[in-house]
């Protein structure tokens, strides 16, 4: 399972959604994105990679249980709305406090830049320096890869699921 997390509102459910459009056996183009609603509680999909696989979309409102998930992860998809600064400090210490979680020790971690289609969004350079990136990466146990992405116009989706590919390859 591949858990997916990030503060409510980061984009979560519609970059899910947008993967499973992708990874389907026919992609179909992205179109319009459908309406979402926040997520309270959790929702699974199954992406096609081409092996099936479970992503575990948790609730941003529910970061207080994220780690009763942990257990059954092997790799973890952490969502970042990039045009959002005032979620940027809260986002940094929830990204903090998974990485310090013992059975993700060594989990492979995908930090999503989210929502660069926005005209306010702040670049990848912006957000790792905010963010302090490079402290964190040299201190994290595992490996930390970092994209930008777009769930609404679909920018980088296809570079998460080469990354998902590779994830599942390497069950370390």
């Amino acid at each position: 399972t591949f858990l997916l997390l990030g503060a409510a509102g980061g984009g979560k459910s519609l970059l899910v959604r947008r993967l499973r459009q992708l990874s389907a056996e026919e992609p179909a183009e992205l179109g319009e994105p459908p309406a979402t609603l926040p997520t309270v509680g959790t929702n699974l999909t199954d992406l096609r990679l081409p092996r099936k696989v479970t992503v575990r979309e948790l609730g941003g409102c529910m970061g207080p249980i994220w780690p009763s998930y942990y257990s059954e992860c092997s790799a973890l998809l952490f969502v970042v709305d990039a045009s959002n600064p005032t979620q940027v400090s809260s986002s940094c210490i929830q990204l903090l406090s998974v990485l310090s979680a013992a059975p993700l020790a060594s989990v492979p971690v995908l930090v999503l830049f989210n929502k660069i289609d926005l005209p306010c969004y702040m670049s990848l350079v912006e957000m790792k320096s905010l963010f302090r990136m490079e402290d964190i990466v040299s201190c994290a146990t595992q490996p930390i890869t970092m994209l930008e992405t777009s769930a609404r116009d679909g920018t980088g989706l296809a570079d998460v699921l080469q990354w998902l590919r590779t994830a599942l390859k390497d069950p370390s």
